[in-house]
């Protein structure tokens, strides 16, 4: 909600100013094995045209499996109106992962699956999106990685003898906008909708409110799985601090106490954002 760059690469350059984001989220807390995930974007314009840049980098370790991508981005934004802009984005890079079986527990030590002890493989994609957005507004669509490794899908890459992992088209779809009550409050409802092959179709429906131009306290439903309280801080005139909390709905939460997600924001130009186009997505 606070770091589209991270599903869209449409969004580089969508501010008058750059913008920087460290993210740190543990998954599942007390449940062994869960997922953990830092991540660290940056973008902004390029000069006074209407081009942007963004770069990304995150980790996520996940059970014995390790994965760390990178991605540089690229946008176009093209002026639809006098206050709406639709942004073409392209991203290319990849994916480093690896993981060690010596770390597994497992019953059958002939299974070919567990043959040898550590695997490592660097899998390149690319990604595209749209962003059609003003001030008050957003509405995106959004491929983050287009290249399948899935044999039977189409657009995949065939590495055909060698242990690769199951990686497969992602689609993201989001709206939003912000209302002024009045100066001292902003609504700000959004929806961000998932889905991919032979998986039931997710949904995150999120209400923010905004109150003093300072604080962002909100809530979050994600469907089938969990509710989530939302909280960020204007700690200065540049930095943001942003937390959330997941409280899980399914069976894991017999094992697990929830999950936690921090955010630190770095904007380089709070006079612009102030004066001309208010920091609401």
């Amino acid at each position: 909600m606070f770091n589209h760059l991270l599903l869209n690469p449409a969004y580089a350059g969508s501010k008058d100013y750059m913008m920087a984001t460290l993210l740190y989220r543990k998954q599942w807390v007390g449940y062994d094995g869960a997922p953990t995930t830092q991540i660290a974007t940056v973008h902004g314009p390029v000069g006074l045209t209407n081009f942007g840049w963004g770069a990304m980098i995150s980790h996520d370790k996940i059970g014995v499996t390790d994965r760390t991508d990178a991605y540089v981005n690229a946008a176009y934004h093209l002026p639809v109106s006098s206050k709406l802009k639709l942004g073409l984005g392209l991203r290319a890079g990849g994916g480093y992962y690896s993981y060690k079986n010596s770390d597994l527990v497992y019953w059958d030590a002939q299974d070919p699956a567990f043959a040898g002890d550590h695997t490592s493989k660097f899998l390149p994609n690319v990604g595209a999106g749209l962003y059609l957005y003003s001030n008050k507004f957003y509405a995106g669509l959004s491929v983050p990685t287009i290249i399948s490794y899935d044999p039977s899908k189409s657009l995949s890459m065939d590495m055909s003898g060698s242990v690769v992992p199951h990686q497969v088209r992602h689609y993201f779809a989001t709206v939003g906008a912000a209302f002024e009550i009045n100066p001292d409050v902003v609504l700000k409802p959004s929806v961000l909708v998932k889905y991919v092959q032979n998986a039931p179709i997710e949904a995150d429906f999120n209400l923010n409110v905004l109150l003093a131009q300072l604080v962002w306290v909100g809530a979050s439903y994600r469907t089938g799985d969990s509710f989530v309280g939302i909280l960020e801080l204007q700690l200065t005139k540049k930095f943001r601090l942003g937390y959330s909390y997941d409280f899980t709905l399914t069976d894991i939460k017999d094992y697990s106490s929830g999950s936690h997600e921090i955010m630190l924001g770095y904007d380089f130009g709070y006079d612009i954002m102030k004066i001309k186009t208010p920091r609401y997505f």
